[in-house]
């Protein structure tokens, strides 16, 4: 190229550098500020599509790619899993066969019931054996004031019918005056989480068991209730009744008794004894000493049996037991002084004795006119008082002269 080309070529470059930069803007602070989003855009974009590309969720992608500008389009519905539970505290290692054959999943254990919620819910009892005034459909139990209601009187918790849930069971009792009939019902959960009678434990009855005093549930399901025989009230306080804890578990849908005692022994305080007496007279005998007799009758107005009736006569010391009519006696009246004293026998419920007593006053012994009380009380097999329920009735006043 000749000296004359090259001059040229250096002049055309040179017109070309002064048209063009003067239409090239000198960038400021505000386009270095959209240079560097741009640039932030841009990473932030290839950053995104490099974690679709990792993960390939197809809800995640979704997310990434939806914006202010873009419609969302329709999405998949989330296939449903079938599984049935696994017992608590034990994870399943293996996958159930709910899931895979097809079958309905299983039902989760109920949840438990506590006393609050079972005082809160309306509750429908099984049938009282005092029917009118003891209601049991649609009732609420009452916690605090037994006063007209179905008084909740001791709560437990347990499984009782082995299906792995925890079920409630409750002494109950339909407060009538100071007493009602008891029962201990066990409750349980519907499908719908409704609470729902399991079933009648046991109850008390007109004969015995006339109580029950508490109960417990053990980690075998069975329901402990410890039951007496004989009801308190009307004189008869509650540790005068025999207890005994027996055992019940469901079974076959009903609960059956299978432990525990099944019957009661005598009550040594179901005793009335009931004591009259004739007055006793004194009249001279041949031999110059004073005799007479009197007529005790002892009667047992209760059901249970005193094993044993000790009889006391608080006649002056100077009368002293004579004639057959001691026979009875299981002691020695002679060796008696005030009061004389018989040892009766066992007096079953219902049965009396009739004991025709002599006394004689030695000759030259003065005994002058006054009162005296015949008085029988029950005795226990070991030959210890026992007290009845009503008991002013055990005791007769007579006069000798």
């Amino acid at each position: 190229m000749s000296e004359q080309e090259i001059l040229g070529l250096a002049e055309e470059f040179a017109t070309y550098r002064r048209t063009a930069l003067a239409e090239v803007e000198v960038p400021g602070p505000a386009a270095v500020r959209r240079t560097a989003r741009g640039r932030g855009r841009r990473w932030l974009a290839a950053t995104t599509a490099t974690v679709l590309a990792l993960f390939g969720g197809a809800a995640v992608g979704y997310a990434a790619m939806s914006g202010p500008d873009r419609e969302p389009g329709p999405v998949d519905p989330t296939p449903t899993i079938s599984a049935a539970p696994t017992p608590s505290g034990t994870a399943s290692q293996t996958p159930s066969p709910s899931a895979t054959s097809g079958s309905p999943p299983s039902t989760a254990p109920s949840a438990k019931i506590s006393r609050a919620q079972l005082l809160g819910a309306a509750v429908t009892l099984p049938a009282w054996r005092a029917g009118r005034g003891c209601l049991t459909s649609g009732i609420r139990l009452s916690g605090d004031d037994p006063e007209g209601a179905n008084w909740l009187l001791a709560f437990d918790q347990g499984d009782v019918d082995g299906d792995g849930a925890v079920e409630a069971v409750a002494l109950v009792q339909c407060v009538l005056g100071s007493g009602g009939p008891m029962q201990v019902v066990a409750f349980d959960r519907d499908q719908q989480g409704k609470i729902v009678t399991l079933g009648r434990v046991v109850a008390t009855t007109i004969d015995k068991p006339q109580w029950l005093f508490a109960l417990d549930v053990v980690d075998d399901g069975t329901v402990r209730v410890q039951v007496g025989d004989i009801a308190p009230g009307g004189g008869w306080p509650g540790e005068w009744s025999q207890r005994q804890w027996r055992g019940y578990r469901l079974k076959g849908g009903s609960f059956a008794q299978i432990s525990g005692p099944t019957s009661f022994g005598p009550n040594p305080h179901d005793v009335n004894l009931v004591v009259s007496a004739t007055n006793l007279v004194l009249a001279d005998a041949p031999d110059g000493s004073r005799t007479g007799t009197i007529t005790v009758r002892i009667r047992n107005g209760a059901d249970g049996p005193a094993a044993y009736v000790a009889l006391r006569l608080g006649l002056p010391a100077a009368v002293r037991p004579d004639g057959d009519g001691w026979a009875a006696c299981r002691n020695d009246p002679e060796k008696t002084r005030e009061p004389l004293t018989c040892d009766l026998n066992q007096l079953g419920g219902g049965k009396e004795v009739r004991l025709t007593l002599g006394f004689r006053v030695a000759a030259g012994t003065t005994v002058g006119t006054g009162k005296a009380d015949v008085d029988a009380r029950p005795m226990d097999a070991s030959f210890d008082f026992v007290q009845e329920v009503y008991d002013p009735d055990n005791t007769a006043v007579i006069t000798y002269r």
